[in-house]
């Protein structure tokens, strides 16, 4: 609020022996002493000194207006180079621009004379009303921030996450759209996604495809195998390990060549401890803990089933293409080994008897 004294200021002689209460009082006693012309003066000295607040204050606001509108564009900027995710850039921008405003607009009151302490603390308490009320979506919104930095998932990628399966179709602050197969939108909250068991089938460019084939009894394993590997080879989306690792390139040498670049700066930096670098130079580098690819397709036999040879069939294949490569080649697996002679086996019960049970049933 704007103060008395700043348009009336008179200066009041005030002793230990005068209460702070009794001080508006005096200063109204003796603003009535004041004449006409005194008055006429100190409200002119008031209006002035009112004025240029005022536009000092307007200075302040437009200028502040200004770099607040150049800092959101420098931002944008670096969110579009870095290409952050729309929704998340989107609340940034707006949340720093909400929050740049406010301490320009609070800056501006105080030039103008108001107190700002009770007005910043009103401000703190409704926050925090605000967050206790809306905590469990402060938690969504603390997900979605943390799903749309660290990215475990993006839009189009297959996942299961909280009993839900499917395509994820939208990445908002505050939630995810799930569509799964029969083409059911499943909105998921963004908290129990971030701090739950993900399982994303699309990250990893192959996957492993597998079959459970059961063979009779007295079937050549070798035959069987020589059968099942052809029909796999005939299928071009099936990966080959030299697909998959293949061979080095210059591209691939290239890390290495500058790695083994920064190896010399650093032995011609520590020239003065050449024989404790080289005992930290002789050690390998960590290993990658992620396993390579590094066998062909494979038949195997599992287990000796009641009726039949369990056998395991792995193969490779881009991550697209797994459900048509697991229908189309168990489809050919079922057509295509009975035309090479190996036949599937039924559940079957052999029954022994005893030589009186024989006779009694062959004299009846």
């Amino acid at each position: 609020m704007i103060q008395t004294q700043d348009i009336f200021p008179v200066k009041v002689a005030t002793t230990d022996s005068i209460p702070v209460a009794d001080i508006p009082q005096l200063d109204l006693k003796q603003l009535a002493s004041l004449s006409w012309s005194e008055v006429m003066d100190n409200v002119v000295d008031g209006l002035i000194n009112f004025a240029l607040h005022l536009a000092v204050a307007i200075i302040v606001f437009l200028v502040g207006r200004f770099i607040i509108r150049r800092i959101t564009v420098g931002l944008k900027a670096v969110m579009l180079k870095r290409k952050v995710d729309r929704s998340l850039a989107t609340f940034i921008l707006s949340l720093v621009k909400i929050i740049l405003m406010f301490i320009l607009i609070v800056t501006v009151i105080g030039i103008l004379g108001v107190n700002t302490t009770s007005f910043i603390a009103l401000f703190a308490s409704a926050g925090i009303a605000i967050g206790m009320a809306l905590s469990g979506t402060l938690q969504n919104f603390a997900g979605g921030v943390l799903i749309l930095l660290l990215k475990p998932y993006k839009v189009g990628d297959y996942i299961e996450a909280q009993g839900f399966e499917g395509y994820v179709t939208d990445i908002q602050v505050f939630h995810t759209v799930i569509s799964t197969f029969d083409n059911k939108s499943i909105i998921v909250p963004n908290g129990p996604l971030s701090t739950g068991s993900i399982n994303n089938y699309s990250r990893e460019k192959y996957r492993r495809v597998e079959w459970k084939i059961s063979l009779p009894y007295g079937t050549d394993m070798a035959y069987a195998r020589g059968s099942i590997l052809k029909i796999l080879a005939s299928d071009s989306r099936i990966v080959n390990v030299d697909d998959l690792n293949g061979t080095s390139t210059e591209a691939d040498n290239a890390p290495m060549a500058e790695t083994e670049k920064k190896q010399c700066f650093l032995k011609r930096f520590f020239h003065r401890h050449r024989a404790k670098y080289e005992e930290i130079a002789s050690e390998p580098l960590a290993i990658s803990v992620i396993p390579r690819i590094s066998h062909h397709a494979s038949v195997a036999l599992k287990g000796l089933n009641d009726s039949s040879l369990d056998v395991r069939v792995r193969a490779w294949t881009e991550g697209k293409d797994y459900w048509p490569v697991y229908f189309d080649l168990l489809e050919r697996i079922y057509t295509e080994l009975p035309k090479a002679g190996i036949n599937f086996p039924f559940p079957q019960l052999d029954v022994h008897f005893d030589k009186s049970t024989k006779e009694s049933l062959t004299n009846d």
